[in-house]
């Protein structure tokens, strides 16, 4: 296997039945996989312990920093039972529901959310079963609600709960989530997913909770964080376009647009964002994807998303390691595109005025300038390494970094090839250092020039103030200018 990937976008795959042994997420992570999603609504915490376990192993045997984002649940909103398993809701039919803990019928159901009843107003809509059957608000008190069917169909127990319409007095953290975070974070985890987000608020509880052990990602699956946007930028270190929920809450046709104003954003913000659910959905069960689901996984990389990720596609279903190769030929494919470049050079946003910024757009002007072979940064914060990022440049991006939770953390973010080795102690050890390490990595070859971005004096995060141009000559031998 090639060292280096051959593609900028980064793989996220989750694991679960499918993929719960050594062997296989080492296949995965061979066939493209950068980071590993662990998705705490289906994981024990001796589950959790024990995949995180396997891809420390995979990663010590394969010599590269990998990934590990934990995904907490979240609230969850349910129905109750209803009589013999399933009734059937017909549109213009009015139907209740209320806090009595028995089984519903064909008028009624359980709900067992009193917070729900206290913020409903009428005209409001309530989405079942993934917005299979929705019912708009006629009336409401503390204990009930009276709706009329407007989409119907048929209804099982326990089936999901989503209020489009109505912000709810409930916290995007848990019990649950609590005690999955604190374990999780015991096992060093790199990033921590957090859903239900409806108000900035909830991230600042999650960040309080983290104390700087993991980085934090926003899911936006919910309409309040759309309009809370840009307080949710500034208070995570990255962005999950979580398009299922996010698409039974708002209108589905609005899904697309959202997804490139969310990449974007994040982009603007030099904070990775993941293009996230049912992108290649038919490989749960078929060794192909569709021809939809293709061009949809290529429509996130000609964006400029940071990460794709897979689902059920990795965790349940029968062909794994196919769909995390199949994803990783279509986003090779899509950036050897003539229209590649274009498409993301367009997107680039405007630098910020600070010498780390200066810096970095500096390097990738002089890299299209001179045609260097890459473009090597010392980061021991990670905050070059993804201002290197955020200017999506043409070349190889090589992040040198002491720190191993940072090379692992930084396993998500577009173009960053990380490597671990130890700061530089002077000019000549950096050049040469940076030099090597190009060279070892397939990111240059002897005669090649690069370019190297640091900070002086070595060794202070966030102080990026040095550019320097370097010719690649033999392992002893290496000149700069």
């Amino acid at each position: 296997m090639s060292r280096r990937r051959q593609r900028s976008v980064k793989i996220i795959a989750t694991l679960g039945p499918a993929s719960d042994d050594s062997q296989t997420i080492e296949r995965l992570f061979r066939a493209g996989a950068d980071v590993f999603r662990i998705n705490m609504s289906h994981s024990s915490h001796d589950d959790l312990s024990a995949r995180v376990r396997m891809i420390r192993e995979v990663e010590a045997r394969t010599e590269r920093p990998i990934g590990v984002l934990i995904d907490l649940q979240g609230p969850k909103l349910r129905i109750g039972k209803v009589a013999h398993g399933a009734i059937t809701l017909k549109p213009g039919d009015t139907f209740h529901l209320d806090l009595k803990d028995t089984p519903g019928d064909e008028t009624r159901v359980y709900l067992p959310h009193p917070e729900i009843f206290s913020v409903l107003e009428s005209g409001a809509h309530i989405l079942l079963d993934d917005g299979r059957i929705r019912l708009r608000v006629e009336s409401q008190e503390h204990d009930h609600a009276k709706t009329t069917v407007v989409y119907g169909g048929k209804l099982s127990d326990r089936k999901g709960v989503n209020l489009p319409d109505t912000i709810l007095p409930v916290r995007a953290m848990t019990e649950k989530d609590r005690a999955d975070l604190d374990h999780a974070l015991s096992l060093d985890i790199d990033w921590v997913a957090l859903s239900f987000i409806q108000h900035p608020d909830d991230l600042a509880d999650a960040r309080k909770a983290i104390a700087g052990r993991a980085a934090l990602m926003a899911k936006i699956e919910k309409p309040s964080a759309l309009i809370y946007l840009d307080e949710i930028l500034e208070l995570s270190d990255g962005l999950m376009v979580a398009r299922g929920d996010l698409g039974v809450e708002v209108p589905i046709e609005d899904v697309p647009g959202r997804q490139k104003q969310l990449t974007r954003q994040a982009r603007a913000s030099g904070k990775p964002v993941v293009v996230a659910t049912q992108m290649l959905e038919s490989m749960i069960n078929s060794p192909t994807p569709t021809r939809a689901e293709v061009s949809d996984v290529a429509t996130a990389v000609f964006e400029g998303a940071d990460a794709i990720m897979l689902s059920a596609e990795s965790a349940a279903g029968q062909y794994p390691e196919e769909a995390v190769a199949m994803m990783d030929r279509v986003a090779q494919r899509v950036e050897e595109d003539p229209n590649y470049r274009s498409i993301i050079d367009a997107q680039r946003p405007g630098p910020e005025a600070t010498s780390a910024d200066a810096i970095t757009v500096a390097a990738r002007q002089v890299a299209e300038t001179l045609g260097v072979a890459s473009i090597v940064c010392y980061t021991n914060s990670g905050s070059t390494g993804l201002r290197a990022a955020r200017e999506r440049p043409g070349v190889p991006i090589v992040a040198l970094t002491p720190v191993k939770a940072i090379a692992r953390r930084l396993a998500l973010v577009w173009g960053l090839h990380c490597v671990l080795t130890e700061d530089a102690v002077d000019l000549d050890d950096m050049v040469e250092r940076a030099c090597r390490i190009a060279f070892q990595e397939s990111a240059a070859a002897r005669g090649d020039r690069v370019i190297i971005t640091a900070g002086v004096p070595f060794g202070t995060p966030g102080a990026t103030n040095l550019l320097r141009i370097a010719y690649v000559g033999s392992h002893q031998q290496l000149t700069s200018e």
